[in-house]
């Protein structure tokens, strides 16, 4: 098993993407801690799919909060270790930029930015100061790199993680932590689901792979990056989109 007897933490891991990841990494033989603003309906599932003495334990944790970030990372390590983090938890407030008004705007890049922020700083001490080793994958986006028409604010803080995951990797090298991110094109989600079929089929006929990407493709590419597979891989993007960015 790739990752027996490693500690993982996802963030926003309730359902969705966040929740495929932890059902691999608990595959492989990792202890999975996850937070979110609810337990989610799937915990069942999980504890089911525990191995080897492995488990999952729910936090409720606001990831924009440094008090509640703080206490997270620390109840986590007080029992040992941290090997990995994912910080998955993300959303979108989409809508045309002169339209937008300033909390809209604020909301997503908190979250999604600020948030994988507090999380990775707080967990890199950790790592990098205590443990000496770790690895921390970021959730990016393919629109982080060439924009998307009605997600300035999703796309702007997509491409500072970006930035972020690059320069985090150059000061946590020398202590063994490496930090990557991925990059997911159109996978299909809840949320896709109630696209237009006609506006799926245009995403489809942009993919040269020709179909939309599922949930597990993301978790096995963190896997990779999360495993010592990936060992002398550090600050890069890895898109995982069927082709549509080259």
């Amino acid at each position: 098993m790739l990752l027996r007897g490693k500690v993982v933490l996802v963030t926003g891991g309730a359902r969705g993407i966040g929740k495929e990841i932890i059902m691999k990494v608990l595959s492989e033989g990792a202890s999975v801690h996850y937070c979110d603003f609810e337990e989610g309906p799937f915990k069942k599932d999980m504890d089911a799919a525990a191995k080897n003495g492995a488990s999952v334990t729910f936090h409720s944790a606001n990831i924009t909060d440094e008090d509640q970030v703080k206490k997270l990372i620390g109840d986590i390590t007080a029992s040992g270790s941290l090997d990995v983090v994912v910080n998955n938890a993300g959303i979108t407030r989409d809508g045309m930029v002169f339209r937008m008004p300033l909390d809209q705007w604020e909301s997503v890049i908190k979250v999604n930015l600020t948030g994988a922020f507090l999380v990775s700083r707080e967990a890199s001490a950790f790592m990098a100061l205590k443990q000496k080793s770790g690895s921390i994958v970021n959730m990016a986006s393919v629109v982080g790199q060439m924009g998307n028409a009605g997600q300035t604010n999703y796309s702007a803080s997509k491409a500072g993680l970006i930035g972020f995951t690059k320069s985090l990797a150059k000061e946590t090298a020398k202590r063994n932590v490496r930090v990557n991110a991925v990059a997911p094109g159109f996978i299909e989600t809840a949320m896709t689901d109630k696209l237009p079929e006609e506006v799926k089929a245009s995403y489809v006929n942009a993919i040269p792979l020709g179909r939309m990407g599922q949930a597990e493709d993301i978790a096995n590419t963190v896997l990779f990056l999360a495993c010592d597979l990936s060992s002398y891989i550090t600050g890069q993007v890895i898109r995982v989109d069927g082709g549509l960015v080259m």
